[in-house]
């Protein structure tokens, strides 16, 4: 590029479920320092979400945003608060349940206002600086979701959403497009950034050194998001849905220096939601 020339392609790298086990902080942080990851979400309601706020404040570059739980995760406010969503302190393991639950009980809307509150409340606890919001599972993508998330835009200093948007979804894509396309018009309406495209829905708990270095030799021009799992190993508790999530596979990946390399051939800028 020439003087004062930008590259057209720009790249958030994150990593998910910040402050759910160890081995995952662990991945989170070696993968900032040593590798392209640029972002991460802290799941505040997780058993090492001590560990990883510890770890977020030695990474001053490392976006930090808020991964929002509602489905398939603990609750922040206790069990006898949320009778009607996390009546035994974690959220339900099926997320079309849930979405009806939310969408249509105004006792399940009730909790649910007040357990994502609490949830921004504790991340502003931490004292990190909020570089983003998403949610578990993109359950943002629910319209009673995005809405009580939306409501605490103010106050809360969210400037930037995960859209989770991907163009090469196939059929799961095309069903979602109606709701990605009000998601995008209702996050432009309320002045919240967001990226262009999303790479890792289809991929996840697969993204590998083969399947990144293949996103990057196609990136589009935009803002891409690439999300992954990687993780140093498996924890107690682990979600049986992640049961096949080749967590190591993606750490390495992410850490490669192939991926390094091709990332700057194909002339892409690294990237958090603050700079866009």
């Amino acid at each position: 590029m020439g003087p004062g020339e930008r590259s057209l392609k720009r790249l958030i790298v994150t990593g998910d479920d910040f402050g759910i086990s160890i081995p995952v902080n662990e991945a989170i942080e070696a993968a900032h320092s040593k590798g392209i990851l640029t972002a991460t979400c802290l799941m505040v309601g997780e058993a090492e979400v001590e560990d990883a706020v510890s770890r977020a404040n030695r990474l001053p570059d490392l976006g930090v945003g808020l991964h929002i739980a509602v489905v398939r995760a603990k609750a922040i406010l206790p069990k006898d608060q949320l009778s009607a969503i996390a009546p035994n302190g974690s959220f339900d393991d099926d997320l079309v349940r849930a979405g009806f639950r939310y969408f249509f009980s105004p006792k399940a809307r009730r909790q649910l206002r007040a357990e994502i509150r609490a949830q921004f409340e504790a991340f502003r606890a931490t004292g990190l600086t909020l570089d983003h919001v998403n949610a578990h599972n993109h359950m943002h993508l629910h319209p009673t979701v995005l809405s009580l998330i939306l409501e605490n835009a103010a106050e809360f200093g969210i400037e930037a959403v995960r859209l989770p948007a991907e163009k090469n979804g196939g059929l799961g894509a095309f069903l979602l497009s109606p709701w990605i396309a009000l998601m995008r018009w209702r996050l432009r309406r309320a002045g919240i950034s967001y990226n262009d495209q999303i790479i890792g829905i289809t991929e996840t708990g697969t993204l590998d050194q083969m399947h990144l270095l293949s996103a990057i030799s196609n990136l589009p021009d935009g803002v891409t998001e690439i999300f992954s799992h990687p993780a140093m190993g498996r924890w107690d508790d682990m979600d049986p849905a992640a049961s096949g999530f080749k967590f190591r596979e993606e750490f390495e990946a992410l850490i490669s220096p192939d991926v390094a390399a091709a990332i700057k051939k194909c002339d892409i800028t690294l990237s958090t939601y603050k700079d866009i």
